[in-house]
């Protein structure tokens, strides 16, 4: 499922990067030091909505303080060291006393820090904290992630790999799908000698009997590149490859893990063409074209795939076909 996969990259992503850190730390290599905070300042206002900006960069060596977000009156310190002398010394700068009424909290970039959101703390300027709530690490961000819905997990997921992923992370694996889209970008819909799978009658049966009222103008409409996708598929089966076998599977798939959760069938028709586009746009053939054009490709396969009977119920005496 796409939200475990997005989780599981940021996790893998974010314990690396912790990791590494506690690494260099040990071996007194500090040079990373503001990349990390960069880092973390536009991670933590992607996840929790904030609008901090690093104030060392500005301001030069902030002692105690490290980001600064004026709009939710918040005062951050990110720390790789997570100990309880080092959030007292933080809330005993004098700097405090600047940012009356903002909220003070401590970022554990490196360790957990279960134990210190037990533990009272020495606050002689009477900062706004409280440490079960205001003492954040590794683990809590994983668990806020968790629960997001799976749009601000995806956009989590693209930033971790945009600023942490490698080269060699980044390579992609060819598929038959995006090499099809491809081939549509630039395909007009021709006759084709090879019968298409259903007559007009049946498709229209078929439509019906699956309900698919909103879906019904996409299928009517698109049904005419049927033969030219036929073609195709002979192609690949010439080469000996079962290439379009692989297509159709691959969709099949994307149908019964709607079907499983219960959508309606028209939602269930318009998820597998989503799923179809980003299935050919995180391959590495895939050729970068209009969202309309990739959209319009994609919903070209799933009408393919459902004239050959592959997806949705089918009605009485019809038969399918590869």
């Amino acid at each position: 499922m796409n939200r475990s996969n997005y989780f599981d990259t940021i996790e893998e992503k974010t314990n690396i990067l912790a990791e590494r850190i506690k690494s260099r730390g040990r071996l007194n290599l500090l040079n990373l030091n503001l990349h990390n905070e960069n880092f973390y300042f536009h991670f933590l206002n992607l996840l929790y909505g904030w609008n901090s900006f690093n104030a060392n960069p500005i301001s030069g060596n902030i002692e105690g303080i490290d980001l600064i977000d004026h709009d939710n009156k918040i005062i951050l310190q990110v720390s790789s060291t997570s100990t309880k002398a080092k959030i007292e010394k933080s809330l005993s700068k004098k700097i405090i006393e600047q940012y009356s009424g903002y909220r003070f909290k401590f970022i554990s970039i490196a360790r957990d820090s279960d134990d210190l959101r037990k533990m009272s703390f020495s606050n002689p300027f009477d900062c706004a904290f409280n440490p079960a709530e205001d003492i954040i690490d590794k683990n809590s961000i994983l668990n806020h992630i968790l629960i997001q819905d799976i749009n601000t997990q995806k956009k989590i997921c693209k930033f971790v790999m945009d600023e942490l992923g490698s080269p060699l992370e980044e390579l992609k694996l060819e598929t038959t799908i995006a090499d099809l889209i491809n081939f549509l970008y630039e395909h007009k819909p021709t006759k084709s000698k090879l019968p298409i799978s259903i007559t007009p009658f049946e498709i229209e049966d078929k439509i019906s009997f699956n309900n698919l009222e909103i879906s019904r103008t996409i299928i009517e409409d698109l049904s005419v590149y049927h033969p030219s996708i036929s073609e195709k598929y002979s192609v690949y089966d010439q080469e000996g490859i079962n290439k379009s076998r692989s297509v159709i599977h691959t969709i099949s798939r994307f149908y019964r893990e709607e079907v499983i959760l219960g959508t309606s069938s028209d939602e269930t028709f318009l998820k597998i063409v989503d799923k179809v586009a980003d299935f050919a746009m995180s391959s590495d053939n895939f050729v970068y074209a209009t969202k309309e054009l990739l959209q319009l490709s994609a919903e070209i396969l799933t009408v393919d795939t459902f004239l050959r009977c592959k997806i949705f119920k089918n009605p009485p005496n019809i038969a399918t076909t590869k």
